[in-house]
């Protein structure tokens, strides 16, 4: 199905449809920068929940928005069991892994970034340092690297025995839809449902083959099919956080192993200042997780704060920012529900919003905002621009139902 541009903006996207609970700040209409006090918040990425009350907490004690939010985003880095940040992230098609961060301080107005890093396992502390210890911005690669040791950072093997045994999983049986090739981008790119017809897949049976050799690898039979998930639909796990104190002093940072079997030293938006992150303490704070490529496009974060510098409301400007991206593919549905992308938006009064392309990655899950302002950490789902669940990328057979669940 095609939306003409004309209908797009004048009808279906300008009437988004809401999935869950609208979040504060939600209202729409113009609004001054700042409408009201300057509170101490924190807003995060679903996937940074567990992490909000020690953030909190450091941010209520006077401690600096950065090291608030670099609390929360080391919790997954740290994480072994957490796949798509830091230790444990699934590595690239040659079962490497890399990692990409940025971070931007309000109160200096600096910025830090590194890209492609392998061996370290925070790369938000490296971004950070990049900040404190030189004059420029980003590093990337082995540079990034050399500059982490230097600067204290212990290398380390961040590939687990389960990370390491789903790639050989991906590499032995799905690495013929690796990420060579047109995406949806392209003008020779195929739907899905065509390739799967020319390859005459069973779902069923593909999935069980996937299970029965993860089971011949020693995956754990509880990460079994978590682990043909992840080898059938590669993810792009990411977090982001921003934070806000009482002073009006603001800062955010986004980290991420980036996407699953990708190329060797591909960078999507979170080491990229103005797309994975970007923060103006007069105006907002605001970051992403999702397809990085797609983000990068309409250098979403930055779109997004300059919306709320011209007055639009949290919820709108991120919407807004979601729209864009389907302007680029001219309202094709066909392409569209291949991507997905949230948006984490903070504005300099604590007014804040969640907004995504699709409601989440099916009905078990739903994207969030994960939100401290000190009542409780809780966790809140986004507003989605559209009703129901995307797709992944590459084309791939889905999980059959009864597997799908379990």
């Amino acid at each position: 199905m095609k939306i003409s541009r004309r209908g797009f903006l004048g009808s279906a996207v300008a009437t988004p449809v809401v999935a869950g609970t609208l979040v504060a700040g939600a209202a729409s209409g113009a609004a001054p920068t700042r409408r009201g006090a300057a509170r101490d918040i924190i807003v995060a990425a679903g996937n940074g929940l567990p992490y909000l009350d020690r953030a909190y907490a450091l941010l209520t004690s006077g401690g600096d928005t950065l090291d608030a939010a670099i609390a929360v985003v080391t919790g997954p880095e740290d994480d072994p069991e957490d796949d798509s940040v830091g230790l444990g992230g699934l590595p690239n098609e040659e079962g490497v892994v890399e990692l990409d961060a940025c971070c931007m301080h309000g109160p200096t107005r600096r910025a830090g970034s590194v890209g492609a890093v392998r061996n370290i396992r925070n790369v938000s502390k490296v971004a950070k340092a990049v900040i404190e210890h030189t004059g420029h911005v980003m590093l990337v690669g082995e540079g990034a690297e050399r500059f982490a040791v230097a600067m204290g950072f212990p290398r380390e093997n961040l590939l687990t025995e389960r990370s390491r045994k789903i790639w050989l999983l991906w590499k032995e049986t799905h690495s013929t839809s690796d990420w060579w090739g047109p995406g949806p981008a392209s003008p020779g790119w195929r739907p899905p449902a065509a390739a799967r017809e020319a390859r005459n897949l069973s779902p069923a049976a593909r999935v069980d083959s996937l299970y029965a050799r993860a089971m011949e690898l020693g995956i754990e039979p509880g990460h079994g099919l978590g682990a043909v998930r992840r080898v059938l639909f590669p993810p792009t796990g990411t977090i982001h956080c921003s934070a806000l104190n009482a002073r009006g002093e603001m800062s955010g940072i986004t980290t991420t192993s980036g996407l699953a079997f990708k190329l060797p030293g591909r960078c999507g938006d979170s080491p990229v200042i103005g797309a994975g992150c970007f923060t103006d303490q007069d105006v907002g704070s605001a970051g992403a997780t999702g397809s990085g490529e797609e983000n990068i496009r309409v250098a979403g974060a930055h779109t997004i704060v300059e919306n709320l510098r011209r007055g639009m409301e949290p919820l709108e400007a991120g919407l807004d920012a979601l729209k864009r991206i389907v302007r680029n593919y001219n309202g094709d549905m066909t392409r569209l529900k291949y991507i997905d992308m949230t948006y984490y938006v903070l504005r300099n009064d604590g007014a804040y919003a969640g907004v995504s392309l699709w409601e989440g990655y099916g009905p078990t899950e739903p994207h969030h905002i994960a939100v401290h302002d000190g009542t409780k950490a809780r966790a809140e789902r986004t507003v989605a621009l559209f009703k129901g669940w995307s797709d992944e990328f590459p084309p791939t057979p889905s999980l059959p139902p009864e597997r799908a669940t379990k």
